[in-house]
């Protein structure tokens, strides 16, 4: 145990910052074990928060009214494909770049790259690139999703960076004695050497994407092409417009009986659009720790 060999103040300080991780820990992860909960429960017991550890009044009301509309399907295979080819494109725009910019002897480096960073800082605006988007004639197809937004910049230059320090000039010298290219170094030394900083960058483009709402709400007008979260957007708004109606014209009884209902509708949407991510998480946690570390002093 960590704790072992440890006495005095020591001991105390590490038995304090246990405790106090703990409770942090907890802080952050109740609010998610909430939502869980509230979303097959009773919602006028949680709204009198008689539900506070445990489900009560069970009921999978909620998670039927959302996964038996059809829509909530077709945002989910959209989204999915919106997700994995759209994170599959950034990467292959990306790392190249990155690995280009890094690269000393590339003279234009430096001019492309300050081009790159004042995107940053300045944009023609949402009515510019929306009348862009229209004489692209890519608005109401999939492709808004896809090319438009392709590389950011951010992950650009944190890319850049750890291809710059990371990956030490000695190594290029001796792929290049072997005949290597800037292709083959690329392609079977440079990507291999840099799992942790794909498996980061690949995971913010993902959760990118598969949270993006404001691009199917102003491009996309085809229901069939709408994303999950406009999906479960339209699902919010009708439960939301059935909850005042009923409490306004049908008297008490159904307006409880819609409230009920509603909120558990909405702790399910929240439930449906965010488990997917948090599962993915997991898998990618030692990468993620990896990638934390790019860019930091090494010992």
């Amino acid at each position: 145990m960590a704790l072992k060999g440890l006495k005095g103040s020591e001991l105390t300080f590490h038995i304090a910052l246990y405790a106090l991780c703990a409770v942090i820990f907890v802080i952050i992860l109740y609010p998610l074990y909430f939502i869980v909960i509230a979303s097959f429960s009773d919602s006028t017991l949680v709204s009198t928060g008689k539900v506070l550890f445990f489900p009560k009044g069970t009921s999978l009301f909620g998670y039927k009214e959302i996964f038996q509309d059809s829509r909530v399907w077709t945002g989910y295979r959209n989204t999915l494909f919106y997700t994995l080819f759209g994170t599959l494109v950034n990467m292959l725009f990306t790392m190249p770049a990155a690995y280009v910019l890094s690269r000393k002897e590339f003279k234009a480096r430096r001019p492309i790259m300050f081009l790159f960073v004042v995107t940053m800082f300045f944009n023609g605006g949402l009515i510019p690139t929306y009348l862009l988007m229209k004489d692209l004639h890519i608005t109401n197809t999939f492709w808004v999703f896809i090319l438009p937004f392709c590389v950011n910049i951010f992950y650009l230059i944190i890319a850049r960076t750890f291809f710059e320090t990371a990956l030490p000039a000695e190594l290029y010298e001796a792929a290049v004695m072997d005949g290597c290219s800037h292709f083959m170094y690329f392609a079977k030394v440079a990507l291999p050497l840099s799992k942790a900083l794909i498996s980061v960058i690949g995971l913010y483009y993902l959760v990118g994407h598969w949270n993006d709402f404001f691009t199917g709400l102003i491009y996309i007008r085809d229901n069939n092409l709408q994303p999950l979260q406009i999906v479960l957007r339209d699902i919010l708004l009708s439960n939301q417009v059935f909850q005042n109606g009923a409490g306004t014209g049908g008297g008490a009884a159904s307006g409880g009986y819609a409230q009920r209902y509603a909120d558990q509708i909405k702790y399910g949407v929240i439930i449906v659009s965010s488990l997917p991510i948090l599962m993915l998480y997991p898998f990618l946690q030692k990468y993620f720790e990896k990638g934390v570390m790019i860019g930091s002093v090494k010992g």
